[in-house]
């Protein structure tokens, strides 16, 4: 099994759904950075539950950072993340142990690991270790934003519902950061929750997508080829439970237009060569060209349903019906953006420290 990700910097996450301890190891970040505890604290809140549009789950995710870190600033050895488990009903699962939901890695974590995989609420494969990749994101995007480079997300498309589109970047991201509900518009923003309400009635779940901006990133940022900054950008946001689509700029919009539409006209401006439009996402040849990177994932329907489903049971052999119960969520959408934010970030940091050196990220040199 293989938890690493990265290069020049990586994380490695473990831990299990209902084990005493999830965590991350955050290895290769650049001494002098300050570790804000606050910060670390507010992106854990913004991925919490909130109220009958999630899951009745309550874990506190008070985090211990183990190593690392030495007078609130890196030291630039690897820093080790702690949260607790606290809020678990791992009875809620004995009864459906040889019952794999459907949509969820169950069936194949039972296929791959012989039956040893730790079946209470997901286990390792649970969107509960989504919690130590946030705050391990959160130091990064600290570090980020003093290089003037911000990130934000705002869910684009929930059930249906649409969100209005990008406009005033800079300002937008800033607001988006701090809501626990991100969305431009408020008004879909109170339809949006008024549908996973209902779907959370009827004992269902829906999905949507989540639409990311980055500003401040300097052209001529990733590779051509295998090491795309479109390649690992997705190859980190496909490592997030439930994103099934990956997309930058235009996406699959580029089918349905001419070159002359889509190509982005080239000027010089004062800030040096922009583009005039950006159907690209920031992105050409595989590198960053200085315009902001926009990129959109689609985020399935939470599997956990209460609805009858069915499926086999593992013991037996033989076709089942499975109702879960336990505490589960009608949408992570809004739980989802602050994940998507963090890998952006973790993913970020690596590049750059590829493309500037290890140190880039740091504080001065004393």
């Amino acid at each position: 099994m293989k938890n690493t990700f990265g290069n020049s910097v990586s994380i490695t996450l473990f831990g299990e759904s209902h084990g005493d301890a999830i965590g991350v190891v955050l290895d290769g970040i650049a001494p002098g950075i300050t570790i804000d505890g606050d910060f670390i604290a507010h992106q854990l809140f913004l991925r919490r539950p909130q109220g009958r549009i999630s899951t009745a789950r309550q874990e506190q995710d008070s985090f211990q950072i183990v190593s690392g870190v030495f007078n609130k600033i890196t030291t630039g050895a690897p820093i080790c993340i702690l949260l607790p488990n606290k809020d678990i009903k791992s009875a809620d699962y004995e009864d459906v142990r040889f019952l794999p939901r459907p949509g969820h890695a169950d069936l194949t974590a039972h296929i791959k690991y012989h039956g040893y995989e730790d079946y209470r609420g997901g286990g390792h494969f649970s969107g509960r270790l989504t919690a130590p990749l946030v705050a391990a994101g959160a130091i990064v995007i600290s570090a980020l934003r003093k290089k003037g480079i911000a990130i934000g997300t705002h869910i684009k498309n929930c059930a249906g519902i649409q969100d209005h589109a990008f406009s005033d970047l800079k300002n937008e991201i800033t607001l988006l950061n701090e809501s626990p509900f991100p969305v431009i518009c408020e008004e879909a923003g109170e339809k949006m929750k008024t549908a996973i309400e209902a779907a959370a009635l009827e004992k269902d779940s829906v999905g949507g997508v989540l639409e990311t901006a980055v500003i401040g990133l300097p052209a001529g940022v990733g590779e051509p080829w295998f090491d795309s900054l479109e390649s690992v950008l997705s190859h980190g946001l496909f490592s997030i439970p439930a994103i099934k689509g990956v997309e930058f700029g235009a996406g699959f919009g580029f089918a349905e237009m001419r070159g002359s539409e889509a190509n982005d006209p080239i000027v010089w401006a004062n800030d040096g060569v922009r583009t005039t439009t950006n159907h690209n996402g920031g992105v050409n040849g595989g590198i960053s060209n200085g315009m902001p990177v926009i990129f959109r994932c689609a985020v399935k329907p939470t599997p956990s349903i209460a609805k009858p489903q069915q499926t086999v049971n593992t013991g037996t052999k033989e076709d089942a019906t499975l109702e879960i119960r336990g505490r589960h969520d009608p949408a992570i959408l809004h739980r989802a953006r602050v994940v998507v934010d963090s890998i952006t970030a973790l993913v970020l940091c690596d590049q750059l420290a590829l493309r500037y050196g290890t140190d880039w990220l740091g504080g001065d040199i004393i």
